[in-house]
């Protein structure tokens, strides 16, 4: 049971963090725009954080 607990909160805590948005949209990508060129990982984290400081939206500093 405490095991489980632990697993429980590392994916929570995973989550939490975004460590399964890459995955997530390469998925997406590969449903919806199956011709589609798909980034590294470092590439979609690059991409994303520079878009995160262009438009600051939804965050509170």
């Amino acid at each position: 049971m405490c095991v489980e607990g632990v697993r429980a909160g590392i994916w929570w805590f995973n989550s939490i963090l975004g460590g399964q948005d890459y995955q997530r949209y390469v998925d997406h990508l590969r449903r919806t725009h199956p011709g589609c060129e798909i980034p590294t990982e470092r590439e979609y984290w690059r991409h994303r954080h520079a878009e995160a400081d262009n438009n600051p939206t939804n965050r509170c500093c």
